[in-house]
């Protein structure tokens, strides 16, 4: 364990000013002892951690400290100062670490006997990215697809949002036309939540492979996109309300879905 350098602490300022990346894996910056515990426990490798050096006072940091050095990874004690300019919150929690993650193809994640796949298009608030994967993974959905111009789902905002989910559920980013091109190669049907106009959602058959097409906030699906699903749905609402959060839409969806393959 050892005192952060100044090339140590340049990696973490860039990775929170500009975290996307290309390539197969991704860099994550970890914000905080929940986060770093997820990712140990969901087998990602945690490269380097950055910890306060008086927050090694409380027991439970010291020793995941001592078990992420044990790991091989490279563990630095640093100042409230120096840690305050790692983190990309502005009150950090007393730790920060980087951890890496595979990207997967999109045809990859679309496997498995009974599919259940949120794609989000557009959703700009990477904390409803976060929101919608959390609750994706509750629900047993079997993969997330986030398209270009969807916000980045391994982006720290929407890691802090996914609460670990973000580590588990098969990811992957990918255009909206290709996308729905994979989907339909898949013989998974589409579905689109749309505000009103759809089908009732407690009607509608969501025990087949299905993927759920989600839409930016505010705006919702583009009409040309909205034209090529093969059916809406709408959760029914009492007037004067008009819409749902996009995560709370999607999470009332994914778990009726949960409900009913459960009950078949």
């Amino acid at each position: 364990m050892t005192g952060a350098s100044h090339s140590s602490v340049k990696r973490y300022r860039e990775l929170a000013r500009n975290p996307a990346q290309n390539g197969p894996e991704r860099e994550l910056l970890l914000d905080g002892s929940h986060l770093l515990l997820e990712a140990r426990a969901s087998g990602l490798t945690v490269e380097s951690a950055a910890f306060e050096h008086d927050a090694l006072t409380e027991p439970a940091l010291r020793a995941l400290a001592g078990q992420l050095s044990a790991e091989g990874a490279e563990v630095f004690i640093v100042s409230r100062k120096v840690l305050e300019s790692m983190s990309p919150v502005t009150r950090p929690s007393g730790v920060v670490g980087i951890a890496r993650r595979s990207v997967q193809p999109l045809d990859s994640v679309l496997g498995g006997s009974q599919p259940l796949v949120v794609v989000a298009h557009d959703i700009q608030d990477p904390g409803n990215v976060g929101g919608i994967l959390r609750s994706a993974e509750a629900a047993g959905a079997t993969a997330f697809v986030a398209t270009s111009r969807t916000a980045d789902p391994f982006g720290w905002k929407a890691l802090r949002g996914s609460m670990g989910s973000a580590f588990r559920v098969p990811i992957a980013r990918a255009e909206i036309d290709q996308t729905l091109e994979s989907l339909r190669s898949a013989d998974i049907a589409t579905t689109a939540l749309v505000p009103r106009g759809g089908q009732a959602l407690f009607s509608a058959d969501l025990r087949e492979p299905v993927a759920l097409i989600l839409g930016g906030e505010g705006s919702g699906l583009p009409e040309d996109i909205s034209a090529r699903v093969n059916r809406h749905i709408s959760i029914p609402m009492q007037t004067p309300v008009e819409s749902l959060n996009v995560g709370v839409a999607a999470a009332l969806v994914l778990y009726e879905a949960f409900r009913q393959r459960r009950q078949s």
